[in-house]
C-alpha cells in the first residue's frame, strides 16, 4: 500500500490513496448526496447558466438605460412608475420644455423609438420560438425580455402621447381616418 503523504505539524496526513480497496469503500459511502448532486449539475450545464444569467443582467441593464438615460438624452422623454401609501400605482411622465425640444435631433429621435418598437418584436418572436421548439428552458429568459421591453415601450408611448384616454383616442383617430379614406377610394 503506497500512499502519497503530506506532512504537517501535526504528523503525517494521508493524502491520495493508491490502494483501491479503501478507494472503493469510500466511493459507495456518499455523506452528501444534494452537494454532489448540485455540484456535478452546475458543471455540467454551464453554458445555459452562464448564458441566462447574462443575458438577464444585459436586459436589465438595457431596461435600465433606455428608461433613466437615452430616452432623456435622445427623445427628451422620461417614465416611472410611482406607489403611493395606499399600494396604488401612479405612472409618472416626464418631458423636456417647449424651449429645450429643439435639442433633440430627428436622427437620434427616428434612431431610439426604431430600436424600442423593434426590439419587443423580436423577443416577442423569441417567445413564440421558444414555446414551438420546445426549448422550455429558455421560456423564463424570453418572457423576461418580453417584459422588459414591452414596458419601457408602453411607459415611452404614454409618455410620448399622454395619458391613456389620449392614446385610445389617436387610435380611433387614425383607424378611422383609414376606414374613411378607403371608404372613398373602392
Amino acid at each position: 500500500d503506497t500512499a502519497f503523504v503530506l506532512k504537517n505539524s501535526q504528523g503525517e496526513v494521508s493524502f491520495f490513496h493508491e490502494d483501491e480497496s479503501a478507494f472503493r469503500e469510500k466511493k459507495s459511502n456518499i455523506k452528501h448526496p444534494l452537494a454532489c448532486f448540485f455540484h456535478l449539475f452546475f458543471r455540467t450545464s454551464p453554458s445555459f447558466i452562464a448564458n441566462m444569467v447574462t443575458i438577464i443582467l444585459l436586459l436589465s441593464c438595457d431596461f435600465w438605460t433606455v428608461k433613466n438615460v437615452t430616452g432623456q438624452l435622445l427623445v427628451g422623454l422620461r417614465w416611472w412608475n410611482q406607489v403611493d401609501e395606499e399600494g396604488h400605482s401612479h405612472w409618472m411622465f416626464e418631458s423636456r420644455s417647449g424651449t429645450s425640444k429643439n435639442v433633440v435631433s430627428n436622427s437620434d429621435s427616428r434612431i431610439f423609438w426604431f430600436g424600442l418598437i423593434v426590439c419587443p418584436v423580436f423577443w416577442a418572436f423569441f417567445v413564440f420560438s421558444s414555446i414551438f421548439s420546445f426549448n422550455i428552458k429558455w421560456l423564463a429568459v424570453v418572457i423576461m425580455g418580453v417584459v422588459l421591453q414591452w414596458a419601457n415601450l408602453y411607459g415611452y408611448v404614454r409618455c410620448k402621447v399622454g395619458g391613456a384616454t389620449k392614446l385610445k383616442n389617436m387610435a380611433t383617430n387614425y383607424f378611422g381616418l383609414n376606414r374613411q379614406t378607403r371608404g372613398t377610394l373602392i
